[in-house]
This record gives structure tokens, C-alpha cells and sequence, in this order.
């Protein structure tokens, strides 16, 4: 119990300070009407030309998801190099190995994947 005392008390100290300032901008912020200009989805004080919100392709939302898959794979394998010689010196070498040449060939399965299914043309 002892262990958890401080993520208890982290946990009440952020719930606590998010509720007041939450009340206290509820409390001291602006309250006005409204402006029809102010509500548009860019708020420049230009009226805006469209309805509506414009919709994205999902071509963007893929490509941004599969940027950060494989810049997260960059950061796994770049302190995995760094340290490798000591794992060699420490016997581990082979277990280590091992685990990269997986950790590697789920994301060259999941690039081919994402080849086969053309993900990454833009029509």
C-alpha cells in the first residue's frame, strides 16, 4: 500500500485541479451571446463560403497512422542497436537477435499487407 500512496495521491491532486479549473472558468470566463461568425468552424471573422465541415479523405488519416507506426518501429530498433554489444558481452545475444528479427518481420509482413491491399496509392 505503501507503493501506492503516491499515484493516489497524484490521482487526487489532478482530479481536484482539474475540477476547479473547470469551475473556475465555468465561474470568471466570458459569457456573452454568441456571434453567428463565432461559431463557424474556422474562426477568423470571415463567414465561412461552406455549410458544413469539409470531409478529409481517409487516405490522410492512413498515411499519417502509418507514418507514426513505422517512425515508432525506428525508435524500438535504434536503443536496440545502441545496446546490442552488450547483450552480446552479457550472453544474451541470440535471445535479443531473435526478438528484433520478429519484431521486424511483423512490420515487413504488416508493409506487405499494407502493399497487397493498396493503402498507400493515391487515386
Amino acid at each position: 500500500m505503501s507503493q501506492l500512496l503516491p499515484v493516489l495521491l497524484l490521482s487526487l491532486f489532478v482530479i481536484l485541479f482539474g475540477s476547479a479549473l473547470l469551475f473556475l472558468a465555468s465561474r470568471i470566463g466570458a459569457k456573452g451571446k454568441p456571434n453567428s461568425v463565432k461559431e463557424e468552424t474556422y474562426e477568423c471573422g470571415i463567414p465561412a463560403e461552406t455549410s458544413g465541415p469539409t470531409k478529409i479523405p481517409i487516405k490522410f488519416y492512413l498515411t499519417a497512422i502509418l507514418f507514426i507506426l513505422f517512425d515508432i518501429e525506428i525508435i524500438f530498433m535504434y536503443p536496440w542497436a545502441l545496446t546490442y554489444g552488450d547483450f552480446i558481452s552479457g550472453g544474451y545475444g541470440i535471445y535479443i537477435f531473435s526478438a528484433m528479427a520478429f519484431f521486424i518481420a511483423v512490420f515487413i509482413f504488416g508493409l506487405f499487407w499494407e502493399v497487397k491491399s493498396k493503402a498507400l496509392e493515391w487515386e
